[in-house]
């Protein structure tokens, strides 16, 4: 099964940088396009010459990229986005909305890093040109979660934050990621 990207967050206006729901929209194409080479890796080490050097390869690239992406993307989402949102939205039914809504995607979020972590060592083993056994079902289901996963939060909440923070709200927040990413560069991700 193709995982299918996810419709984009609304765009911010034309000539505007400080368009963060957009960059968390693109971050999830980009993660879907790694995941599809994920799901194509169990297939090809089944075949002859398994420990390639493609293989190998791939293998470290998408070690790399969790580490570098995924993860960066989750606690980006976790510690600025819908902290920012829930400070935005307005008391009452909004309110618990967001707060339900940032539950369910940090909960999806710790059932996909449970599912690397448990794909994690065989890659590990494959990059290092090691044979290993890479679980196809747990694959699947990591690839098939985090599609839904980006489905749902391009859907509802991504759409919905774009409703509740204003172009200052926007404004900030794209400061406090564009902090955290120059903190990464001089300290390393915190």
């Amino acid at each position: 099964m193709a995982i299918q990207p996810p419709a984009p967050a609304p765009a911010a206006p034309a000539g505007r940088r400080d368009q963060p729901l957009h960059d968390f929209s693109q971050s999830h194409a980009g993660i879907l396009l790694r995941l599809e080479q994920l799901r194509a890796l169990p297939g090809r080490l089944a075949q002859p010459g398994a420990e390639s050097r493609a293989a190998r390869e791939t293998a470290a690239e998408l070690l790399r990229f969790f580490r570098d992406a995924v993860f960066e993307h989750h606690a980006e989402e976790e510690e600025a986005l819908f902290p920012a949102v829930a400070r935005s939205a307005a008391r009452g039914d909004e309110a618990a909305l967001v707060a339900a809504l940032a539950s369910r995607l940090t909960s999806e979020h710790r059932e996909i890093e449970a599912d690397w972590k448990a794909i994690e060592p065989a890659l590990t083993r494959i990059a290092r040109g090691k044979p290993a056994a890479l679980d196809g079902g747990i694959v699947s289901r990591l690839c098939d979660t985090y599609a839904a996963h980006a489905q749902f939060e391009e859907r509802a909440y991504l759409p919905l934050a774009a409703s509740i923070l204003g172009e200052n709200d926007q404004a900030a927040l794209a400061l406090t990621l564009h902090v955290r990413h120059a903190l990464d560069v001089v300290v390393g991700p915190f």
